[in-house]
């Protein structure tokens, strides 16, 4: 049991205790800073070196920590997978396989574009994108470039009739170029075309560039020998095959980057639709070539003769034949006595009076006047000197374009006026 004097002494124990803890918490209490001297107090501490120097480590560590997920990142952006060696180190195989099943993806730095340009005129880099060369039926508006190609021999007497007809093109002559070869010539072809180009160059309406080539084959076999001797069938190969080497050469030297059209004009044509370039390039075909007439006036009057027999359409009698020849020979046409072909003629076609867009396919090709595009020739479809499928020149070169896939088109009633040389029909 418990007596009342020992609780006594136990409560007055507490009390004193009680009494004590409230003098200290009083004392402690005492001792804190009032509300007007705190901003004193942290001044002071801020003027402290340790706070200072503790500030500069607290930020100097946030840099670091910042850099590092920075870095890591962008680091995660570049991602390699595969075996873990070099590509040097690799077999072919391996190598091949890796790329095949698991492609690198790789981000190179950026940068402002690379532009070659000639500086101080020393440059000797230039940069042609062909990508940007395009051949469409909206020439003109797509401000197209059209190069014109006229080979020469002993043409002195048809310059002037020529360049008329020239001058009288609608397309715009800034961007026409003109291209010419002469060749094993005798008369004045190159002083009179030198004569008449600086005459135009010089005008209110130049072309944007001439050029003018030499080149000599040393063909001379048909010198001073009359139309009759000219066009006998043993001189047609070889003659053929002498002018495909002109065309070549002369294509090769004059074919600029920035040409979308070639047009292959012959020097003799004394009538044609100053629109020629662009009422055929408006069909938008790989190779197309108009009609070819001529005038013959007899006692008054006029006689329309249809001219080129080089465009036609091949027949099967025409492939039996080929078939049957020496890969080495040439069929001509004309000649039926020797190379009865069956084909048919775009000369002997459709009529001017007529619809001019009409179209046909065809396998053959008169070079009178053919509208190419660029990208035919630079594909390597060219003029061949040597038998083709058993043709030669522009013959050979539509056998060629067929063969490379290329669309090859004749228009019937568009007709382009030639010379009349006074040939013998042998048609």
């Amino acid at each position: 049991m418990v007596s009342y004097k020992s609780l006594s002494n136990s409560y007055d124990a507490l009390a004193a205790k009680a009494k004590l803890e409230k003098l200290n918490v009083s004392e402690y209490t005492s001792k804190l800073p009032s509300a007007k001297e705190l901003p004193d107090i942290f001044r002071s501490y801020l003027t402290k070196g340790r706070l200072l120097y503790l500030t500069i480590a607290g930020i100097v560590s946030w840099l670091l920590l910042s850099s590092i997920s920075t870095g890591r990142s962008h680091a995660d952006k570049f991602h390699c997978f595969g075996p873990a060696m070099t590509p040097f180190e690799m077999n072919v195989n391996s190598y091949s396989d890796w790329h095949r099943n698991s492609p690198t993806p790789v981000e190179f730095n950026t940068h402002k574009p690379l532009s070659i340009k000639e500086k101080n005129n020393s440059s000797s880099i230039t940069l042609h994108n062909l990508n940007t060369i395009v051949s469409t039926k909206d020439a003109i508006n797509n401000r197209e470039r059209v190069l014109i190609l006229t080979p020469l021999r002993d043409a002195s007497r048809y310059l002037s009739k020529y360049f008329e007809l020239l001058m009288a093109l609608s397309y715009p002559h800034d961007l026409i170029d003109l291209g010419f070869l002469i060749s094993d010539t005798s008369d004045e072809t190159l002083a009179i075309l030198s004569s008449e180009i600086a005459n135009i160059q010089s005008g209110s309406n130049p072309f944007n560039h001439v050029d003018i080539f030499q080149k000599d084959f040393g063909y001379n076999a048909l010198d001073n020998v009359d139309v009759q001797e000219r066009h006998k069938f043993e001189h047609q190969a070889p003659r053929r095959k002498n002018m495909a080497r002109a065309r070549n050469y002369l294509l090769s030297s004059a074919l600029k980057p920035t040409h979308s059209w070639v047009m292959w004009r012959d020097v003799d044509i004394v009538e044609c639709a100053d629109t020629i370039i662009e009422d055929l390039v408006k069909h938008d075909t790989d190779i197309i070539v108009p009609n070819i007439w001529f005038h013959r006036y007899v006692d008054g009057r006029d006689i329309e003769g249809r001219f080129d027999y080089n465009s036609w359409v091949e027949s099967q009698k025409g492939l039996k034949l080929a078939a049957s020849l020496s890969k080495d020979d040439v069929i001509v046409e004309g000649y039926k006595t020797h190379y009865d072909t069956g084909r048919n003629y775009l000369a002997r076609m459709g009529d001017w009076r007529y619809n001019n867009d009409e179209e046909i396919e065809l396998d053959g090709v008169g070079g009178v006047n053919i509208v190419v595009k660029a990208d035919v020739h630079r594909s390597g479809v060219i003029f061949p000197s040597m038998p083709f499928e058993n043709q030669v020149e522009t013959e050979g070169f539509a056998k060629m374009a067929k063969r490379a896939g290329y669309r090859v088109i004749g228009l019937p009633n568009y007709v382009v006026w030639h010379i009349d040389t006074d040939e013998k029909s042998n048609h």
